[in-house]
């Protein structure tokens, strides 16, 4: 082989590793009893950290292509990882309710993927994307008060043909 033609291989084993190793990293890694600072030097900082009754605190790591992923991990009092979860499922969204506070909801469920204006309800439209079977996405009404109005199932408008045609045929 030549060195130019090994330097092309060399090169593509990195970038192959790169992205296998990416893909590794994907779903951050913690166990039961792991301090914070080991959790946090293995998977990063968080997208989001809330604080948990008791002195605990929950991580937020918001994964995936569109957020349709977010995995949080409680850390107790003492800053010892209590468990780990991914939390964008439909069970997760029929516990939230009309009237529950605003910041019930990040804890919960962790950021939204999109944020846009309330219209002429005034607050705003929480979506989240999530791995579903059909193209949908759940939103929520917020009011300005900062409490849920309303939620519910809607389409997913990265599905829309005319916009997106790339993405509605996968």
């Amino acid at each position: 082989m030549s060195p130019r033609t090994c330097s092309i291989a060399r090169a593509a084993v990195i970038a192959a590793t790169a992205v296998l190793c990416g893909c590794a990293s994907y779903t951050p890694k913690a166990t039961p009893g792991e301090s914070l600072d080991a959790v946090q030097l293995r998977n990063g900082p968080p997208t989001g950290t809330y604080a948990l009754p008791g002195g605990g605190q929950r991580l937020e790591y918001a994964r995936g292509p569109f957020g349709r992923h977010t995995w949080m991990i409680d850390v107790s009092a003492d800053g010892r990882v209590a468990g780990i979860e991914q939390v964008l499922t439909e069970t997760r969204f029929y516990e939230i309710r009309p009237g529950m506070p605003a910041d019930e909801v990040l804890l919960r469920l962790g950021r939204p993927s999109a944020v846009s204006g309330g219209g002429w309800q005034g607050g705003q439209y929480w979506s989240y994307r999530y791995q579903a079977t059909f193209c949908q996405w759940f939103v929520i009404g917020v009011t300005p008060q900062r409490q849920v109005r309303d939620a519910g199932m809607a389409p997913d408008p990265l599905c829309d043909d005319d916009d997106f045609p790339s993405i509605a045929r996968h």
